[in-house]
This record gives structure tokens, sequence and C-alpha cells, in this order.
């Protein structure tokens, strides 16, 4: 499945963005899908997930309860709303996804990235 990330921008701290990403091609039934940031000098995370079997959802801890992951599958959409956002939560955004019933684990679909800055 081919991705597009959108909705990333500047934003000052403890303000929101809703980041948004689409499925060109097909839809996400059957996927499981996350959200991954990578900030300068630091490795990548993984910042939320969301399975496709029961719809379970995770977090990061440093996002935990300021962060949501949602998916719309009419329209082969899913998004990551954030909440008081914090200058540490500067970083590029990446969608990903793989097949729930992938082997090996491992995100094999990603977005371009977006760009999220957090500053006064």
């Amino acid at each position: 499945v081919q991705l597009q990330a959108s909705g990333g921008g500047l934003v000052q701290p403890g303000g929101s963005l809703k980041l948004s990403c689409a499925a060109s091609g097909r839809s996400f039934v059957g996927y499981d899908l996350a959200w991954f940031r990578q900030a300068p000098g630091k490795e990548r995370e993984r910042v939320s997930a969301l399975t496709y079997r029961g719809r379970i959802t995770s977090y990061a801890d440093s996002v935990k309860g300021r962060f949501t992951i949602s998916v719309n599958n009419g329209k082969n959409t899913m998004f990551l709303q954030m909440n008081d956002l914090k200058p540490e939560d500067t970083a590029v955004y990446y969608c990903a996804a793989k097949h729930f019933a992938s082997t090996s684990g491992e995100y094999n679909s990603w977005g371009q990235g977006t760009l999220v800055t957090v500053s006064s």
C-alpha cells in the first residue's frame, strides 16, 4: 500500500496538530498501522500503533494522554491527533503499515514524512 502523509507544520508549545496519512490504491483493511517520528540526531521511534485485529492502540510513554491514533477505513486515511505539543515533539513524522498476518513483524509501507516543529 502506498502512503502519503500530510498535516505537519509549525505550532506553538501547547498547541495541536492533526496528521493525516492517505492510502492510495487500496484501503487499510487488513493492516496494522503506526506513526513513527525521527528528531534530528536521534533514532526513529514508534509514537503510536493501531492493530487491525482488536483495534488495539499503543503509545510511547512520552506522548501517552496527548496523542490519539485513529483510522477512517471509508476514506482510506489514518490520523494522529496531537495535543499539548511540546518542543521535544519536534520531528519528522512518518506513517507506516504492515499486513496483520505479516510474519516479519516489520512495517513495510511508509509515507514520505511530514515535519512537525514545536516552537514559540
